[in-house]
């Protein structure tokens, strides 16, 4: 576990956050971008900070490369059911409205959902209040969106951040979307960012081998 501040993107990220119950650390960092016309355009910088008793839970994946990992979409299944707590710090690079995001969140969480039969009313209803609740924000650059997945429940509690203004809450009590939700980062193949992937691959595979 490293003791330096991470900068992703000029972005900096501790090493160790404290606002949960215990203190988490960064075991993996990413960008999310896209590449237009040969331009890369990047959005968000991403910090994932996890119990480090993860590892306990990942035994299983010791003696492997950080590059196999990487490919392993089961290694993926294995850390986010692993019972610990997680957090994912989200920051802007390039501002957008809160509503791009939203769709975006909508969209990956949805069809992730049909995919395997599981959107019902409930998941729509749930997902519909998180849209929302991204709706009227405006993601100015350094903006941060908290995303913390508690290991004693199958709930995450989302916090938006900006300059000049109160932070903005809400909880997702639907274990479905907060399921999704983290697949959507922390999906293997499918996640939104395979910088992120490849790094906390390459992390837990060096703690691994300790």
């Amino acid at each position: 576990m490293g003791t330096e501040v991470v900068m992703v993107d000029e972005i900096p990220f501790p090493p160790q956050v404290n606002d949960t119950t215990n203190p988490l650390s960064l075991l993996g960092h990413g960008i999310t971008d896209l590449e237009i016309h040969f331009l890369q355009i990047k959005f968000t910088a991403i910090g994932v900070y996890l119990d480090p008793k993860i590892v306990t839970h990942l035994q299983q994946w010791k003696g492997k490369t950080g590059t196999a990992l990487a490919e392993d979409d089961d290694f993926f299944e294995d850390l986010i059911s692993a019972p610990v707590d997680k957090c994912l710090k989200v920051v802007v690079i390039k501002e957008i409205k809160g509503s791009q995001y939203g769709v975006q969140l909508e969209s990956a969480v949805r069809d992730r959902l049909a995919a395997i039969d599981k959107y019902e009313d409930e998941e729509e209803a749930a997902l519909e209040n998180l849209v929302e609740f991204f709706q009227s924000k405006y993601f100015k650059k350094n903006s941060l969106i908290t995303f913390f997945f508690p290991a004693s429940s199958a709930t995450a509690e989302i916090v938006f951040t900006t300059e000049g203004k109160e932070d903005s809450k809400i909880k997702v009590d639907n274990a479905n979307v907060v399921e999704m939700t983290k697949k959507w980062y922390l999906g293997g193949s499918r996640g939104v960012s395979s910088t992120t992937i490849s790094s906390l691959a390459n992390t837990i595979s060096a703690e691994l081998s300790k």
